[in-house]
């Protein structure tokens, strides 16, 4: 997982992932939408395919670049299992601040 959070961290690369989320793209297509050179295009593609992110599928004389499924369901399925804390963590701030709205009407109810 530690590979996957330093290739998204650094935001070209982000950048390139949203942008096959739309559609598998070539290294020219994903240097021209990103006003990039091909050789750093290359690299931040190398890091993506490093970290298991993007998978390459020859076309030809053409390299298509396209996410990998797999990697997205294993990093949800990581997130997923720190759902229940923030879950938690929101249940207890929703129950502080209903305590907090009946002391205020309380307070104005004795005050008037």
């Amino acid at each position: 997982m530690e590979k996957v959070f330093s290739a998204l961290a650094e935001p070209n690369r982000l950048q390139i992932i949203e942008l096959l989320r739309q559609s598998p793209l070539t290294v020219g297509e994903i240097s021209d939408h990103l006003g990039l050179r091909q050789p750093q295009t290359s690299k931040h593609l190398r890091v993506l395919r490093d970290a298991g992110l993007v998978d390459i599928q020859p076309v030809a004389n053409r390299r298509i670049y396209k996410l990998r499924s797999e990697s997205f369901k294993d990093l949800d399925n990581w997130l997923q299992s720190y759902c229940h804390i923030w879950d938690e963590r929101f249940d207890r701030l929703d129950n502080y601040l209903v305590d907090l709205q009946r002391k205020d009407t309380n307070i104005n109810d004795d005050g008037k």
